[in-house]
C-alpha cells in the first residue's frame, strides 16, 4: 500500500475498523516514530504553535482527550515531513501563513495571539470556504473548481482527526476500537503456584 492510498483510507476515522493489516502496520509504525520525534521536521516553532491551537479547537479536551493530548501536532509534522510531497507540503504551509494574514487583517494579531472568540471566527471562515469548496467541486465537469483535497482546512482537519482517531486514546474512548494483535502466541505453560514443573 503506497502513502497516497492510506492517506486516502485515513480521511475518515471509522476507515480504521475496517482498514486492512499493512494500513494499521504503517499507522503502528507513524505512531511509534512520533514519540521518538525530538523536535519537528517541517514546521517552524511559530507554525508548530499555530497548527497545535488550530487542531485543539477541532479537537478539545473534554471527557476525553484533546487533539493536544494525543501528539496531533508531532503527528502532523511526521506526516508532512515524511509522507507528504512537496507541493502538499507547501500548500499546507502556505495555508498556514494565509491565516494568520486573515488575523492579521481582521484583529491586527496573528491567530496565536488572537483572542478565543476570534480564532472560532477565523475557524468559522475556513469551514465556510471548505464547504463552498465542496459544492463547488460537485458542478459538472469542465468546472474549474479546484479538489477539496487541495483545501489548507481540509487538510489540516483530516491529519488532526487522523491523529486522534489513530492514537490509542482515540481509538480506544471515541471509536472503542479493539486492537487484534499481530500474531497469536500458543498456549504456554504455567508453572503451578505450588513450586511444581
Amino acid at each position: 500500500m503506497d502513502r497516497r492510498e492510506a492517506l486516502r483510507l485515513l480521511a475518515t476515522g471509522t476507515a480504521l475498523q475496517l482498514a486492512p493489516r499493512n494500513l494499521v502496520a504503517v499507522l503502528r509504525a507513524a505512531r511509534r516514530l512520533v514519540e521518538t520525534q525530538a523536535a519537528p521536521r517541517t514546521l517552524n516553532p511559530h507554525q508548530e504553535a499555530t497548527t497545535r491551537v488550530m487542531a485543539e479547537l477541532i479537537l478539545p479536551k473534554t471527557e476525553t482527550p484533546g487533539a493536544t493530548d494525543v501528539g496531533a501536532t508531532e503527528f502532523i509534522d511526521l506526516m508532512l515531513t515524511e509522507w507528504y510531497d512537496e507541493q502538499d507540503r507547501t500548500r499546507f504551509l502556505n495555508g498556514l501563513t494565509d491565516v494568520d494574514l486573515r488575523t492579521k487583517g481582521l484583529f491586527g494579531k496573528n491567530f496565536v495571539d488572537a483572542l478565543p472568540d476570534q480564532q472560532a471566527e477565523i475557524l468559522a471562515w475556513l469551514g465556510q470556504k471548505m464547504t463552498a469548496e465542496a459544492e463547488a467541486s460537485l458542478r459538472p465537469r469542465g468546472s474549474s473548481s479546484p479538489a477539496l483535497s487541495t483545501n489548507f482546512y481540509f487538510m489540516l482537519r483530516r491529519l488532526t482527526l487522523t491523529a486522534y482517531y489513530t492514537s490509542e486514546a482515540g481509538a480506544t474512548a471515541a471509536l472503542h476500537f479493539q486492537m487484534i494483535p499481530d500474531s497469536h502466541a500458543e498456549c504456554a505453560e504455567v508453572p503451578s503456584e505450588k513450586g511444581g514443573h
